[in-house]
């Protein structure tokens, strides 16, 4: 598509949505910044200030990908620290209270709200419907005076399903609740304006979208307040002291620049391999399972039950060919499933058959065709049995 794709040789990478490989541009910028801009950006002395100017220029950058002000954004180490600053932060300034959530967030929201259980927080975990998605008559209906927190995903990693979000952000500003998205899996995937989503607290981690890994950010809107959960000097406003990861928050920035001015391109083009890719695989397997919305999804993400074979065992038959994941928890030989899949319905022998296929913008049409057949040959392969 757009990036240079790796070596010929190499698997066909499918697991964008685990981490995504960093574009050549971003690599340059942080190369730039190691080599040369050493300085501590709190130091008052020409090099400070270079680096302090870096600084500047990605938390602007990180904020034109959402439609935010530079003032609203937090550098962080990644989405599990951004979401336990978000969730524990929030927590923290109330000291009691409701929280609203859904029953297939990641775990980086999962735990801080278990945690908050332990210390006398109530929380619902909204339920999903076959597709993966709450019903924002369902958050309603649960509401309470006591309520302080609602905290859902903005797309689902395993599936790719879209929340209502915006219908979710206009309840939860009707009632004064800080409503915060984990926008991990669609920064810089599909177009998002924390405005007209009406959202508090937001998301972001760089490496989900051509960015390095251990740099994220959270946005938190004019006006929000959190504590913080750390305690130190006043870097990024007191809530996250340390000093700045000036090469990490450079190649966010950079990431987040490459993003918006790709968006549409990005959109359009995962939209156009990712239908070829299923429709491929369903020509040939036809009773092929997709998991998650249809269409109202991240267009990069294919959730496939593949029957009567174990997704790990595909996986593990492809590997020298294609790089993917399954959405289970396998470790030393024995499988936990989905918890995604399991609250929408999904059976135990579908879940376990299931294969994640998320595709980036260094994938070819040549790739996603040659990777289809692959797949297929590897399926049929495979003594089929079915799955107790």
């Amino acid at each position: 598509m757009i990036q240079k794709s790796l070596s010929p040789a190499s698997p066909v990478y499918l697991d964008n949505n685990a981490t995504t490989p960093l574009i050549p541009e971003v690599a340059d910028v942080m190369a730039g910044c190691l080599k040369e801009n050493f300085g501590n950006p709190s130091s008052t002395h020409y090099y400070g200030n270079k680096a302090r100017q870096a600084v500047a220029k990605a938390r602007k950058q990180s904020a034109d990908l959402i439609n935010a002000k530079p003032d609203e954004i937090i550098f962080t180490s990644g989405g599990t620290e951004a979401n336990n600053m978000a969730i524990l932060g929030t927590a923290s300034r109330f000291q009691s209270g409701h929280i609203i959530t859904s029953c297939i967030e990641h775990p980086s929201v999962m735990n801080p709200l278990k945690y908050l259980e332990g210390l006398g927080f109530k929380v619902t975990y909204l339920p999903v419907d076959k597709s993966g998605i709450i019903n924002p008559g369902d958050l309603e209906k649960i509401l309470r005076k006591s309520t302080i927190l609602i905290t859902i995903m903005h797309s689902n990693n395993e599936t790719g399903s879209i929340q209502p979000i915006a219908e979710t952000g206009k309840i939860a500003n009707s009632r004064g609740i800080v409503f915060h998205c984990d926008a991990a899996q669609s920064a810089g995937k599909v177009h998002l304006d924390v405005k007209k989503l009406k959202i508090d607290l937001l998301t972001m981690v760089s490496h989900k979208f051509y960015g390095p890994k251990g740099i994220g950010a959270l946005y938190i809107k004019t006006g929000a307040e959190l504590k913080p959960l750390l305690y130190g000097a006043s870097h990024e406003k007191g809530l996250r002291p340390g000093t700045e990861n000036v090469a990490g928050i450079a190649g966010l920035g950079k990431a987040s620049e490459i993003a918006k001015k790709e968006m549409r391109t990005r959109v359009s083009g995962m939209r156009y391999l990712a239908k070829i890719l299923f429709n491929e695989l369903r020509k040939q397997i036809p009773d092929i399972k997709l998991n998650g919305h249809p269409s109202r999804r991240i267009p990069n993400t294919l959730n496939l039950s593949f029957p009567n074979v174990p997704g790990s065992l595909l996986l593990d038959r492809l590997k020298n060919e294609i790089a993917a994941s399954t959405g289970s928890a396998c470790h030393e030989g024995s499988c936990s499933p989905s918890h995604v899949l399991k609250a929408m319905g999904v059976s135990d022998r579908d879940i376990f058959s299931a294969v994640r296929l998320s595709l980036g913008r260094s994938n070819t049409e040549a790739q996603i065709r040659k990777a289809a057949k692959v797949i297929v040959k590897a399926y049929r392969g495979l003594s089929i049995q079915p799955i107790s």
